[in-house]
């Protein structure tokens, strides 16, 4: 076995360094992770990137484009065979048909090839032909993102970690009582490891719907065919000292070094670690709107984040034997079309102090960061509203029940420590202030030929990511 396993090892090594090759010196390869916690827009993202790199009308930022060197591009069969496609044209039906609604939220990963046909810029433009780029957008959940940091951790300390991080949530009380009544040292009975590791799956999703961020494993939330399997049977327990073989601790603690093995381990090494550009969608409103605890908490999400990627330029050689590293990562707070462009500034800038952390890392590691405000699909129009003699700069949409609502969410301060101030300090509620957030529904749109789904800085986003590359 040990050959065996040595000899695949092998294969797969020459495959790699293979592919490499090809993509260095051919037909080069851009891989771009999207990904973002809960409600941050990651589908409807991909879906008007694409339908914009194919009708390239409103792209004018994206540099390639605006010199006219993109001759096509057009969707192929992507080169992994065993991952979902992103099922893009269902998703644009979604968005654009007769009664638009938001498509299905991601759920596992899935994978869509874009492959472009460039002219060359520089003296030898003229001197040499179109050459071809391939485009692979890879989409993942952000909860199993997050599951990465579980790899430096042994059960006791992520036990101990997640216990005093909840011990004070209202939506952990049921699950904290829960764990009062059992011994970690009793031995090991089924039906009470099933119910305590519903109870601390229904804790995970009262969190993410409270607005926290911290909600690992990923895999409670999002469990797909591995729902009801040992190796998502096990919960947080209290420890004391070293606990009896077969105890319900210790059958615990195995559970969690399996989840680690055989889920987090195959998705770091088949997906996340080919990634060479990355973007993180960031609800930034949708927390605000919460309250500074959720402020604060996205905050810490973020640098935990990054600290799964591996930044740093991609130099031709060390990408060829030692792998790719993401070396460009954007943070992009979505639903920009939810303020009116006056707002836009003071929302990166939040953006920007609240990834300021993280990005500094990357930066120091060789990687290229960026944060920004963007609508991946724009659903909104503005308006001036007069509301006791004072002009507020108001958006219109459409509500999820068909009509229509002009909104004011609060004006965003110009200083962002005013909102991360008193979210690291561990404020209840803003001072002074309320900050709303409203769910429109997408609107109808007749789409003239060549242009793709109207959006709000996407093709800046697109620049950064791949501009270079073009």
């Amino acid at each position: 076995m040990v050959i065996s396993s040595l000899a695949d090892s092998l294969v797969r090594g020459v495959e790699s360094v293979g592919d490499r090759v090809s993509e260095t010196f051919f037909e080069p390869v851009v891989r771009l992770g999207v990904t973002g916690l809960a409600r941050s827009g990651k589908t409807v993202f991909i879906t008007s990137l694409v339908a914009n790199l194919l009708d390239r009308g409103r792209m004018p930022g994206l540099v390639a484009q605006q010199e006219g060197r993109i001759n096509a591009a057009y969707l192929q069969p992507q080169p992994d065979d065993t991952v979902p496609r992103f099922d893009y044209e269902s998703h644009l039906s979604a968005l654009t048909g007769p009664q638009p609604h938001w498509p299905d939220s991601t759920r596992a990963v899935s994978e869509l090839r874009l492959s472009f046909k460039v002219r060359p810029a520089g003296l030898l433009a003229g001197l040499q032909g179109p050459r071809t780029v391939h485009l692979d957008i890879v989409d993942y959940p952000g909860e199993w993102l997050l599951d990465l940091a579980l790899l430096d951790k042994s059960y006791d300390d992520w036990s101990r970690e997640t216990l005093e991080r909840i011990a004070q949530r209202p939506a952990a009380a049921d699950f904290l009582a829960q764990i009062k009544a059992v011994d970690p040292a009793d031995p090991h009975d089924e039906p009470t490891a099933q119910a305590l590791a519903r109870g601390f799956a229904d804790y995970l999703t009262a969190a993410r719907d409270a607005g926290f961020y911290d909600c690992t494993p990923g895999r409670f939330l999002l469990p797909g065919d591995l729902a009801g399997s040992p190796v998502l049977t096990f919960a947080p327990l209290p420890i004391d000292g070293a606990s009896r073989r077969r105890s319900l601790h210790r059958e615990m603690e195995r559970r969690f070094e399996a989840y680690k093995a055989q889920v987090v381990k195959p998705f770091f090494r088949d997906h996340f670690a080919r990634i060479d550009r990355q973007v993180v969608l960031v609800d930034a409103l949708g927390a605000i709107h919460k309250g500074p605890q959720a402020v604060e908490d996205m905050r810490r999400a973020m640098g935990d984040i990054l600290s799964a990627f591996r930044p740093g330029r991609n130099a031709w050689l060390s990408q060829m034997l030692l792998g790719k590293r993401v070396e460009r990562i954007l943070f992009a707070a979505t639903k920009a079309d939810h303020l009116h462009h006056l707002q836009h500034p003071r929302l990166t800038a939040i953006m920007e102090a609240l990834t300021r952390e993280a990005r500094d890392r990357a930066k120091f590691a060789g990687a290229e960061t960026a944060a920004m405000s963007i609508a991946a699909l724009r659903v909104t129009t503005e308006e001036i509203r007069t509301h006791d003699g004072v002009e507020l700069p108001c958006v219109r949409g459409t509500l999820e029940n068909g009509k229509q609502a002009a909104f004011f969410p609060g004006e965003l301060p110009e200083d962002p420590a005013h909102l991360l101030n008193p979210a690291r300090k561990g404020a209840d509620t803003w001072l002074g202030e309320e900050y709303g957030f409203m769910t429109f529904a997408p609107a109808h749109m007749s789409l003239r030929p060549g242009d793709g789904p109207p959006h709000i800085r996407l093709d800046r986003a697109a620049q950064f990511l791949i501009g270079d590359r073009l």
